[in-house]
This record gives structure tokens, C-alpha cells and sequence, in this order.
């Protein structure tokens, strides 16, 4: 069962990045390609396909990788549009197919990650993109600052039979999720998965497992899945996360990830890992069936 955002099949080429002759090979390649954007969107041909053009020469780069020595670029895009909500590109990624969606993730997480580091967070001094777009230089105290991602848990609570999914204020009608948090300093998957249940809708959990992870490109994370088995099923819901939570059993999960009209939400669309969660929940339930 695939997971979004993953799959890109790219050779990033990591001992490359250093190498200005090869790199700059690359760059004069015929065949060489530079994705488009649009602001961070993805533009998308005619067949829903990430749309590809050739290097004009002026643009600023990051080196995405290598596809049968063929290299792969994206533009480095100054925007003022970091950190905007993101429920305009869903449409566009509901017809891009995994591999198309990993590699504009990627761009879009490193543009995201420039925009918001062009000061050294050491001296202040402006930094410079250097290492084919992976880093950053401060031209000051020459501090070098590499891209980063947040760990978020992401986690069903289940008991007897049924797990825990709510819906924040912002999300489309009917739609509810698996419940999310930020890892803080100092703490472990398991105690960050257990804190956010408690803290969010006043569930005590244990015995955490591990299901499976997601970069999530909003703008820079590693969506950590798990499943917690809850004490009890009595809510105490933080109104300020979160609109309503509610605990539903396997008919109405496979109801939702069927699209039944009748299902009791609206299940999170194929590309979040929220679905891919629900999913192997409900087939996990299913083996314990038969």
C-alpha cells in the first residue's frame, strides 16, 4: 500500500552537490529539465503530468537528481507565499500520480525551506543557497545551515472495535482525520502520540505502534503514523484544535474509504497518510476477522 508524497525514483546524487565541474554539466545537458511552477504549485500538462521545460540559463536551482542520467531541476522561487495554506493544490494533487506528486513535494519543501532561511539564524548576515540548492551559506560568520523537517505524530486512538478521528475548524465539510501534533524537544514518538491524544481530546492511551511515515510538503514535515490503544472512549475535546472527534467503527471507516455517500465522514483524500492509516487499520481489522 503506497504512501504519498513518497516514490519519486530520483538518484539524488548527495556526493554530487559539492562537484561545481559535474554540476555544472548538468546544467549545459541537453535533455536536462526544469520543473514548473506556479508561485509553489505544481503546473501540470494536458495529461495531468508535472510539467517539464528546458534550462533557460537564468534561473537559480536546486538539483532534484538524476533519472536515467537525465538531470532534474527546480527553480529557487522567492515568494512571499511561504507557509499559506495549502486546500487550493489538493484538487490539482487528486490527479497527479504518486511519483509526480514526491517530486514537486520535494521542490516545494526546499523552496519553503529557502524562503524562510535567507538570514543566518547565527549572526543575521544573508545567506546564500550553496550545495546545488540542499544548504545554505551565511556570508558572514560562514555558518553552513541545512534543510530541516518537523516530526508530527499522527495517530488513531482505538478501543473496542472502533478509533478515534476528528476534524479541525478549516477542514471541508464532513471531513474528519486522524488526530496530529508536533514531537516536541525532549520526547519520544510514544510520548508525543500519548501527550496529543490527552491533550487534544482528553484520551489516555498506551501500547503505541508504529504503522508507517510521510514528508508532507506543508511546508516541511515527516508525518509519523501510529496506532494507541485508549483506556476509555470518554472525549474531552480541546475546542481550540479542534471542531468535533467522534469514534467509529470498521463499517463506517470502509464506508469512507469507499466514498459511500452515507458514510458517517468524509474520509482524507488518498495522498495524506491519514488515508493510508485508516486503510491498514481496516485491513488489519479485517485479518483479525477472518
Amino acid at each position: 500500500m503506497s504512501v504519498g508524497f513518497t516514490g519519486a525514483g530520483l538518484d539524488r546524487a548527495d556526493h554530487l552537490r559539492l562537484d561545481a565541474a559535474r554540476l555544472a554539466e548538468f546544467v549545459g545537458h541537453a535533455e536536462a529539465r526544469l520543473l514548473r511552477l506556479a508561485e509553489l504549485d505544481p503546473v501540470l500538462d494536458g495529461e495531468g503530468r508535472l510539467d517539464w521545460a528546458p534550462l533557460n540559463g537564468s534561473e537559480e536551482l536546486i538539483f532534484l537528481g538524476l533519472e536515467e542520467g537525465v538531470p532534474h531541476f527546480a527553480p529557487l522561487i522567492r515568494t512571499e507565499a511561504i507557509g499559506r495554506r495549502a486546500w487550493g493544490v489538493f484538487r490539482l494533487l487528486a490527479l497527479m500520480s504518486p511519483r509526480d506528486a514526491a517530486i514537486w513535494g520535494a521542490a516545494r519543501a526546499l523552496n519553503e525551506w529557502h524562503n524562510r532561511h535567507r538570514y543566518c539564524g547565527i549572526c543575521s548576515a544573508p545567506a546564500a543557497s550553496f550545495r546545488a540548492g540542499w544548504g545554505r551559506k551565511c556570508s558572514g560568520c560562514g555558518a553552513e545551515h541545512f534543510p530541516r523537517v518537523d516530526p508530527v505524530v499522527i495517530m488513531l486512538a482505538e478501543y473496542e472495535g472502533r478509533v478515534l478521528l476528528a476534524r479541525q475548524h478549516q477542514y471541508p465539510e464532513g471531513r474528519y482525520s486522524a488526530l496530529a501534533g508536533f514531537v516536541e524537544p525532549g520526547e519520544s514518538i510514544e510520548e508525543a502520540v500519548a501527550r496529543e491524544l490527552m491533550e487534544e481530546a482528553g484520551v489516555a492511551v498506551s501500547n503505541v505502534r508504529y504503522v508507517a511515515s510521510q514528508p508532507w510538503p506543508f511546508p516541511g514535515s515527516l508525518m509519523i503514523a501510529c496506532v494507541a490503544r485508549a483506556e476509555a472512549d470518554a472525549i474531552r475535546l480541546d475546542t481550540t484544535e479542534l471542531e468535533d472527534a467522534m469514534w467509529v467503527d470498521l463499517a463506517g471507516v470502509e464506508a469512507a474509504l469507499a466514498g459511500d455517500p452515507q458514510a458517517p465522514f468524509l474520509a482524507p483524500p488518498p495522498f495524506a497518510i491519514a488515508n493510508t492509516l485508516l486503510a491498514r487499520w481496516s485491513a488489519e481489522q479485517q485479518r483479525e476477522r477472518d
